[in-house]
Order: structure tokens, then sequence, then C-alpha cells
């Protein structure tokens, strides 16, 4: 990131991170926390790398490293976070790839908009949705309805096959050998757009390494740390700062077959109406 991103962190994070000055001795700088915290999150590199890079004590890393950052429609997805085996429920933490992770579900435009971080890795993308913030709001019907080709319809999200098909919710038809050529031409652009949340993940972990790789961190402090990589990862997105495809390779989400569970005939309206509109537009 450029110096002027990094200091508007630092004046950011200033009432949060300064320390008052003992007779003891004089207190680790905002400049060499933010320091700290962005270089481990962006390389992940290990404590006693980071202490003698930046001249302080391993312990000192490890307890700037776990202070954190302040937390903030478009695609919906989830992505995996590579995590140690925690002592407890181990199990649940053990994804269909063979490796253990907390599922990070993002909402995204070209920014992330809303994240929900946390649940084990062998959880269903569709569960995890269930319980996130962002499905009550729009259960409530906290989003409001145009209308397209005589049927209401909600601003929405798109999701991908593991989520549940509901008005503010929008997958693609099934393929099941039998698609119209409209069908299929929907899907085509549901796919298209979608793609902006897969984006938003590959750079999100190729910009901060720390989660393309496994977090040897304590369980609980794993959805802090994703917070505060997706927070920073955005004002860098608004402050445009230069970005680099990742060297190496990440991990890839294992994708589900159908999320379901759910009854709702208006969503199926809806995506038969946008069918046609954009079949109108051809």
């Amino acid at each position: 990131m450029s110096r002027s991103t990094f200091d508007y962190f630092c004046e950011r994070l200033r009432s949060t991170l300064s320390r008052e000055e003992t007779c003891l001795r004089q207190p680790i700088t905002v400049q060499k926390r933010v320091g700290v915290g962005v270089y481990w999150l962006a390389t992940g590199a290990c404590y006693r790398t980071i202490a003698n890079l930046f001249g302080i004590a391993k312990s000192t890393v490890c307890s700037i490293v776990h202070e954190g950052f302040p937390q903030c429609g478009g695609a919906v997805d989830g992505s995996h976070i590579p995590i140690i085996a925690p002592e407890d429920n181990h199990a649940e933490y053990f994804n269909r790839k063979g490796w253990h992770s907390v599922l990070l579900q993002g909402v995204v435009d070209h920014r992330f908009t809303n994240i929900y971080a946390g649940w084990p890795g062998s959880v269903h993308d569709a569960r995890v949705l269930r319980n996130s913030h962002v499905y009550s709001l729009a259960e409530r019907g906290e989003l409001f309805p145009p209308e397209i080709m005589g049927v209401q319809v909600p601003i929405m999200q798109l999701g991908d096959p593991a989520y549940p098909l509901r008005s503010w919710l929008l997958k693609g038809y099934c393929d099941t050998g039998t698609l119209t050529v409209e069908q299929k031409y929907f899907n085509e652009r549901h796919s298209r757009d979608r793609m902006t949340v897969e984006c938003a993940f590959g750079r999100l972990k190729g910009r901060w390494r720390c989660l393309a790789k496994r977090l040897d961190v304590d369980v609980s402090l794993v959805p802090t740390i994703i917070s505060a990589c997706c927070t920073l990862h955005n004002v860098c997105e608004m402050h445009g700062e230069s970005y680099e495809e990742a060297g190496g390779t990440v991990p890839q989400v294992e994708r589900w077959a159908e999320g379901g569970g759910f009854v709702d005939v208006q969503p199926a309206r809806v995506r038969e109406a946008l069918t046609q509109l954009f079949v109108s537009q051809r």
C-alpha cells in the first residue's frame, strides 16, 4: 500500500492504538503497531521473523497482532480460511476438501459490503447464510421492490447453487439437461455478474496472504483477523491501491450441491420475469 493509505490507517486507529508513556519505557508508536499488524496480515510471517524486522520482542508482536482492527446488495458467497485444528471439536472444522477451516461469507459489489465469519468449515453455506445478519434483514423485507414484467422484483443478491432461492437471493436454474435456451442465457448473465464475489475473494486472499495459508492462532481470534483483512482490503480498494496477482495457489472452496429446505414460489416468478427481460433485450 502507498504511504498515504498507511498514514490514513494510522490516523483512524490512533485513539485505539496509542499507549501512555511511563517512567519505565517509551510506548511503541502507532505507526509501528500498524506496520506490524499490516505486515503480518499481508504475509502471514511468523512472529519471530516480524520481531526481528521491527526490532521488538516476539511476545510484543503477538500482542499487537491480536489487537485487530475495527469492523466495518451484491453477490454472496463463502470462502474457506485455513486454520490449525483446534483442540476442541476439531472435526467440525474439517471441510470437504480435507483441511481445517473457518468460513467467511461475503456480500460484494466491488468491495465487501457485508461479512460474516467464524463458522466451522464443515458447515454448509446455506446454514451460514440462514444464521447471518444479512439474512435476517432481507427476510424482514427491508429491501424495496420495483416491478419487472408485471412481477415485483426486490433489490437482491446473487448466489451460487449452494444457497436457497429467495426473493432477495437469486441463483441460476439447476441444469438437469432440460433447460431452455432462454434459461441457459439467464444462467450465463447470472454467472457473469456473480463472478464479482469470486474475484473479490481472490483479491482479498492475494493482498492479505495470511488468509491463504494456515492461520496459526487460536480459532476464537480467526473472525477478528478475517474482519480486519476485509476492512483493510476495502480501504485499499477505495484508495486505488495497486494489486498484484498472488504467485501461489489459494485453496479452492468446495462447491456444494443445491442448498435446500426452502419453499418459496415468488422467487421462481422473479427469476422467470428476469429471464424474459434478458431475452427481450438481446
